[in-house]
C-alpha cells in the first residue's frame, strides 16, 4: 500500500482512447466536454491528444452531476472554480452538490406533480382534457412560450444548456 502509480507502473498520461475506455464515455464525448471547457488535454509532437490521469475523476464528477439533472452550463461554471490541474475532491462534490441542492429539490417537486397528473395531462398546454389539474384554460400560458409553462414554473428555461 502507499505505492505510486509510477511504482505500479501506471501510466500518469493516457490517451483519448484510454480515457474513453476506462470513463466509459464515447471519444466524441470526450471532443464536446474539451470544446466546453469541462475537461482539457495537451497535444504530442504528433499532434496527439494527451490528458492527465486526474480527468477520469472530471468525467465522473461530469456524468454524475449530467445523471441528476444538472445542465452542462452550470457543471462548467462548478469546475471553473476548481483547479484545472487536480481531480475534484470529496469536499469538492460536497460544495458543489450543496449549492445544486435547491434546483434538484424544485426538480424533485416537478417530477411529483408530473407524476401525480400523468394519467390525466402531461403538462402540454392541450386545451381539451377538462379534468387536468395542469389545465390552462382559454391558453393564457401561450404569452409566457412555448411548452408545459406549468412544470416549468419557477425554474430557468429547460431548452437552454
Amino acid at each position: 500500500m502507499g505505492h505510486s502509480f509510477e511504482e505500479a507502473g501506471i501510466s500518469q498520461i493516457l490517451t483519448i482512447g484510454e480515457v474513453a475506455r476506462r470513463s466509459g464515455v464515447a471519444v466524441s464525448t470526450l471532443h464536446f466536454y474539451e470544446t466546453k471547457g469541462l475537461i482539457s488535454s495537451f497535444r504530442t509532437e504528433g499532434n496527439q491528444r494527451r490528458y492527465a490521469r486526474d480527468v477520469l475523476r472530471r468525467i465522473a464528477f461530469v456524468r454524475v452531476a449530467q445523471k441528476v439533472g444538472i445542465a452542462l452550463t452550470d457543471i462548467g461554471k462548478a469546475l471553473d472554480t476548481l483547479p484545472n490541474d487536480a481531480a475534484p475532491t470529496r469536499m469538492d462534490w460536497e460544495r458543489l452538490s450543496l449549492g445544486w441542492r435547491d434546483q434538484l429539490d424544485m426538480r424533485l417537486q416537478q417530477l411529483q406533480m408530473l407524476r401525480d397528473t400523468l394519467d390525466d395531462c402531461i403538462g402540454c398546454g392541450c386545451l381539451s382534457i377538462d379534468r387536468c389539474k395542469l389545465r390552462n384554460p382559454l391558453d393564457t400560458l401561450a404569452k409566457a412560450g412555448a411548452g408545459p409553462r406549468l412544470l416549468w414554473l419557477a425554474t430557468d428555461d429547460p431548452t437552454e444548456e
